[in-house]
């Protein structure tokens, strides 16, 4: 990718995702021994310069015919999270996400200590038509909550992608997903030290239809998909919220800017067993 749209191809992640026969229980406790044996990633970076951050954060991912994992484990001193309501801007606080691209098309999801989802699924609109999403009634544009993203620059936050703008489609929800955090401390009390907290998600590849776009589900052995994993950090420093939120991911992107497919991880898929 030209860097002037964010990474460089020698700054973009790979990992190995290995499959696993064992039973998964989605209780955010990552107690199964398959976590265990699954390779966690570095420490995640800066989102635009590439140091590692300041608090620890790591994920792992394997799968199975069903579902594909992903886990985080998550430093923090201090768990704070304060929406319950699905769907609620929890970006605006402590959150870990998720984006998983297609080619015309990508998926978001975010997910708080207080296990509140977030979710959109964004189309390119130069693809809309002939990505054949318009006949799809769960992406019609007259009968869903559907905001637009992109097209935009703000200064070294934001480029404009060279796409252009992203039709958003507010209320979609992946089918089946699984989620659970589980805290390792006291939530929303500046009384103790925390250890973190830690999260766990499946995701199902029969939900997945759309975002294949002709891939094979579950993927084969070799194929590639280009996933994200990232967390932002809402601090407070003399009486104020320091804005933007701190943004850490897997690698580097070169911008503040998550919502660009051509950054996001390289996620190979293998037959081997974690």
């Amino acid at each position: 990718m030209n860097q002037r749209y964010g990474c460089e191809d020698k700054d973009i992640g790979h990992y190995v995702c290995r499959r696993t026969d064992e039973r998964v229980v989605v209780d955010g406790r990552l107690s199964e021994a398959c976590w265990e044996r699954a390779a966690k990633s570095p420490r995640f970076v800066d989102m635009v310069t590439g140091v590692p951050g300041f608090l620890d954060t790591r994920m792992a991912a394997f799968w199975n015919d069903k579902n594909l994992y992903v886990a985080f484990w998550i430093e923090e001193p201090n768990v704070q999270a304060q929406f319950t309501e699905r769907d609620s801007p929890v970006y605006f606080e402590n959150d870990v996400e998720v984006f998983i691209a297609g080619r015309d098309c990508y998926y978001e999801f975010q997910i708080n200590a207080r296990g509140t989802i977030y979710e959109v699924f964004y189309i390119w609109q130069e693809a809309y038509q002939k990505g054949g999403f318009a006949g799809h009634p769960e992406f019609d544009l007259t009968a869903h909550a559907v905001d637009v993203l992109g097209g935009f620059q703000d200064g070294m936050r934001y480029k404009k992608h060279p796409r252009g703008r992203r039709w958003a489609f507010m209320d979609w929800d992946f089918p089946g997903l699984q989620a659970a955090v589980n805290v390792e401390g006291t939530l929303n009390a500046d009384r103790d030290v925390d250890r973190g907290w830690t999260v766990e998600l499946a995701f199902p590849w029969e939900g997945m239809q759309t975002l294949a776009q002709g891939r094979g589900l579950p993927p084969k052995d070799g194929d590639i998909w280009r996933l994200d994993f990232s967390r932002f950090e809402a601090l407070h420093a003399h009486g104020r919220l320091i804005d933007p939120s701190i943004g850490w991911s897997f690698s580097k992107h070169g911008i503040y800017d998550s919502h660009i497919p051509e950054c996001f991880t390289f996620v190979h898929f293998s037959d081997q067993r974690v």
